[in-house]
């Protein structure tokens, strides 16, 4: 009882949340291996480990508590993990998807220039 009611008074940084991106994860790291490392430090929700070209050595791990995201993201940060050193980071929806939006606009631009007849050159 007392450690929520510390817990309810505490004011965290606006991006810290209950959702970690890591980075720089082991190609062959197993989920089992996910929730025996990032377990320690709270009831997880969800984990999901990256399997694509793009995606290898990712993960999001989505914890039950906003406080044991917080634990973990603070203690596993810079762990080593068969010789790499993971880079935990709070998942920001605003900066995920900034580089498909930049992409859609340039894509945007480039027909309305070509619809209009503009071009770079003058």
């Amino acid at each position: 009882m007392a450690m929520m009611q510390r817990r309810t008074n505490v004011r965290l940084p606006p991006e810290v949340n209950r959702i970690l991106y890591i980075r720089n994860l082991p190609y062959k790291i197993t989920a089992e291996e996910m929730y025996d490392i990032f377990g320690k430090y709270g009831a997880i929700r969800q984990i999901r480990v990256g399997n694509t070209p793009e995606t290898r050595g990712t993960a999001f791990v989505v914890y039950e508590d906003i406080f044991d995201a917080k634990n973990a993201c603070d203690h596993l940060s810079g762990f080593n993990v068969c010789n790499r050193y993971l880079v935990v980071l709070y998942y920001q929806s605003n900066k995920a998807f900034k580089r498909i939006d930049i992409d859609k606009k340039k894509e945007e631009i480039d027909k309305m220039k070509t619809k209009y007849g503009l071009d770079d050159k003058k």
